[in-house]
């Protein structure tokens, strides 16, 4: 049998190179975008019901938050944008003191934020007397009543976060306001189940 011409030899060499190079950065390029740009969320409880459901799947936008850090500036989300952010002292099953968890933005930074009978009333330089953000159309949720006795001032770089459950959610009413360096991303859309999918 003949050998194998030269050229033949070099496109079998990179047709193998190619395959193992794709091999590689497959997976390179895949964790890119889970630490950079999206990444899956699924939904544990009933904190934002009936907004999202319990083993609802997500998609979280991270791109906002990772330009800030790029540009070395601060993320901050507007009111009413649901937020996945990291919080330490809730294990998450698996041993892990920190855990991801998912809220709806109320209050932005410079604001006062008050939680009182059973409503929440946002105080800033646009509304010296307070609007309650529940009511303003900047978002809608199915519950009316908050509970709890909070009076809270949301400093620079952090925001005021609730459950859309008001009744059922461990939020900014109990721990306070989030760091926007602990925020992991913006809910950009519900992927499951099929019969919910939804872009917000």
């Amino acid at each position: 049998m003949p050998p194998q011409p030269p050229k033949k030899r070099r496109e079998g060499w990179r047709s193998v190179l190619s395959t193992v190079l794709l091999l590689i950065l497959a997976p390179l390029i895949a964790l890119a975008v889970t630490a950079f740009a999206f990444q899956s969320y699924q939904v544990e409880g009933a904190s934002m019901e009936t907004t999202l459901s319990n083993n609802d799947r997500l998609i979280v936008n991270k791109l906002p938050r990772t330009w800030a850090r790029v540009t070395n500036g601060q993320y901050t989300p507007q009111r009413g944008d649901i937020i996945i952010f990291n919080h330490s002292g809730l294990f998450d099953g698996s041993g892990n003191p920190q855990k991801q968890l998912i809220k709806r933005v109320v209050g932005l930074p410079g604001e006062r934020v008050i939680v009182k009978d059973g409503k929440v009333t946002v105080i800033n330089n646009e509304h010296p007397d307070g609007f309650n953000p529940d009511m303003s159309g900047e978002y809608s949720i199915s519950v009316a009543n908050t509970p709890g006795d909070v009076d809270s001032l949301v400093e620079k770089g952090e925001v005021f976060v609730a459950g859309d459950n008001r009744s059922n959610s461990e939020d900014s009413r109990y721990f306070g306001p989030v760091s926007s360096d602990d925020i992991v991303g913006k809910l950009s859309a519900r992927i499951a189940p099929f019969n919910k999918i939804q872009k917000f």
